[in-house]
């Protein structure tokens, strides 16, 4: 991929990670593929940051990074 994908915003639900990108795309994951994500508190999950320009996520409390053009990646190929 060549443009930089960059995230805006974050959510969650029980089921699916949702990241809206700058350019307006939603990528949604299982949280299934996120142990750390999974296992974490709703208070934990909301203690994000945007990081390396906003092209990661870091969970700073849980000590949890995830790339978001690695995240899109997987969610093409349909596998984690």
């Amino acid at each position: 991929m060549n443009a930089l994908i960059k995230g805006k915003e974050v959510h969650f639900d029980d089921e699916y990670l949702h990241v809206k990108l700058e350019d307006g795309r939603i990528i949604s994951t299982p949280m299934e593929w996120y142990k750390p994500l999974k296992e974490a508190s709703i208070s934990q999950l909301k203690e994000y940051k945007f990081i390396c320009m906003s092209i990661g996520i870091e969970w700073e409390n849980i000590d949890y990074h995830l790339n978001i053009e690695s995240m899109l990646e997987v969610s093409l190929k349909g596998v984690a």
